[in-house]
């Protein structure tokens, strides 16, 4: 059961608690961002004894990733086994007594300094007044003093003021000294019920994520750990072979998976600081190589490709229980029916977790090269695919078949060049890299709907070039004309589009239907051979791949 203790403190016990590491500010809070002015107005309050609101403090002797600077000074870390202060409530308040009381310079994230020792207290000002204020322009020499000189200058700097100033110089000094902070410590709490009191009092009542919580609990730095790091290290790798979309969540999941069997937030946010730092390496090889597998297998070529981000996770669970060995060819055709299973039949499009976690006994079997049983059918038959091929790079039923189409490495129709694949240029329905073979402003103008038109087997991925500067609205029979008198190898461009031997695909004469009917068989036919049937594919599937419904589109 979680206790919040209240108690008091005054200033110079909390700013010892802070010189000493006691105290910290944990990482997912907020920057600083008082100005020396607001500041001013809280000391100000203190000094008048109005109430400045308490502070929160979350008492643990857990070692989260903190603050290590407030004002330029590097903060020490307290003993191994001492419990630690964290902020969960008042940090713009304790930082701004800090920086205040000690004189510091804040340096702001646009590069700014701000002077925290040129707050100023009036000795003219009565309690009515802004007693202590940043600005002294206007008030005569001698009427006023810093901040800092007014706490720890004593007698000797008292001295150097008029006589009638001395006991409101100590009568400042004194009350601001004994005031009494309110202060309610919270211990007896696991971290994600600290980062929801955090929540519940700050920043509106929006949720820290499972990352932010985790990256303060992991860091380490006796073993050189910090979760922000790692993570920036593995997205500047990703990024290189195209998969920098991939959410920093996922390394974290796939850990729960490997220690836990499942991959929940409260699984996650409990996993043992110790275990989690031990397996990572492991496991983010495990991803990297999940990644080139996907690449190189599947013909995801960017992460924009991929038909769930959460697909990434079995197939690193795959190589890490797999002790980072390539899959042998049993195991290969059983990993590529189940990439074409949760693609095509919508796996992942709800109840991620849950599902994740039934899918590691999945590839546990696959790794003993048994073929694991399935809930879900999949259909790939050609009335399917043109049933449920509406064109949207969101939707996984479309992205499965530009999996597809980019697998087999499309060339260019003018030159027949490979078709460089990246995430700028995925991001889009509009995207100059997707093309509608039949143009759609061409097919409007033949009196097809938007839905008629915009169907994934109508799709093609070329050079953006191309379809902003040579094929634009103009009929295929037109455009592949002047392709075919400037590439000689066009049978060997139009089969790496799915229509080889070309020429009974309708498009010479123009002929949509025919087009259609043509290549969702062509497509079909390279699907089935990625897929192992099982009898629950006979049973017939939904009329929908997944819940995109297109009626309402207009036509653009």
């Amino acid at each position: 059961m979680v206790s919040a203790k209240p108690s008091h403190e005054n200033y110079s016990d909390l700013l010892s608690q802070i010189r000493s590491g006691q105290i910290k500010i944990p990482q997912f809070q907020r920057d600083f961002v008082w100005t020396i002015n607001r500041s001013a107005a809280l000391l100000d309050s203190v000094i008048k004894g109005y109430p400045v609101g308490t502070f929160i403090f979350w008492k643990t002797d857990e070692r989260l990733r903190s603050v290590k600077d407030i004002g330029g000074d590097t903060l020490p870390e307290p003993p191994e086994g001492q419990y630690v202060n964290y902020v969960l409530d008042g940090q713009q308040r304790l930082t701004s007594l800090y920086a205040a009381i000690e004189g510091k310079s804040v340096k702001r994230e646009s590069g700014s300094i701000d002077d925290f020792s040129k707050i100023y207290v009036n000795l003219e000002a009565s309690e009515h007044d802004p007693i202590v204020t940043e600005e002294h322009t206007g008030l005569a020499e001698g009427s006023y003093i810093t901040l800092t000189e007014l706490l720890n200058g004593g007698l000797g700097i008292a001295k150097k003021y008029d006589k009638r100033y001395w006991d409101v110089i100590e009568g400042h000094s004194t009350r601001i000294k004994s005031y009494s902070f309110p202060v309610t410590s919270v211990s007896s709490a696991a971290i994600d019920v600290a980062t929801e009191i955090f929540t519940r009092i700050n920043v509106g009542g929006k949720t820290l994520t499972t990352y932010e919580i985790m990256a303060a609990k992991t860091y380490d730095e006796k073993q050189d750990f910090d979760l922000t790091v790692k993570s920036s290290e593995i997205s500047d790798r990703l990024t290189q072979v195209n998969y920098e979309t991939i959410p920093e969540i996922t390394p974290l999941q796939l850990i729960a998976l490997i220690l836990e069997g499942e991959c929940k937030r409260e699984t996650i946010l409990n996993l043992d600081k110790g275990d989690f730092i031990k397996t990572w390496p492991d496991a983010i090889s495990a991803l990297e190589s999940a990644v080139d597998h996907l690449r190189s297998s599947y013909g995801v070529a960017a992460s924009r490709l991929l038909p769930y981000n959460g697909l990434l996770i079995p197939f690193a669970y795959f190589y890490f229980a797999n002790g980072g060995k390539k899959p042998n060819a049993n195991q290969a055709k059983l990993l590529t029916d189940f990439f074409w299973r949760c693609s095509l039949g919508g796996r992942y499009s709800s109840g991620l977790e849950g599902k994740l976690a039934q899918d590691r006994s999945r590839i546990d079997k696959i790794i003993a090269s048994e073929s694991p049983a399935y809930d879900w059918p999949v259909d790939t038959s050609p009335e399917f695919i043109l049933r449920n091929g509406w064109f949207t790079p969101s939707r996984s039923f479309a992205k499965a078949i530009l999996c597809l189409y980019a697998s087999l490495q499309p060339r260019s129709f003018d030159n027949n060049g490979i078709v460089a694949v990246g995430n700028a240029y995925l991001k889009q329905a509009n995207s100059k890299n997707y093309h509608h073979f039949f143009p759609k402003a061409y097919l409007k103008k033949e009196g097809f709907s938007l839905v008629q038109a915009n169907n994934i087997v109508n799709i093609t991925i070329i050079d953006a070039h191309l379809n902003k500067n040579t094929i634009r609205a103009k009929a295929p029979s037109k455009y592949m004309k002047d392709f075919k008198d400037s590439n000689p190898n066009m049978d060997q461009t139009m089969a790496s589009h799915l229509l080889d031997d070309y020429k009974p695909y309708g498009f010479g004469h123009d002929d949509y239907n025919s087009f259609l009917q043509k290549r969702a068989k062509r497509i079909s036919d390279e699907l089935q051979m990625r897929i192992v049937p099982q009898q629950i594919d006979a049973g017939g599937q939904a009329e929908k791949a997944d819940d995109f419904d297109p009626e309402g589109e207009e036509f653009e």
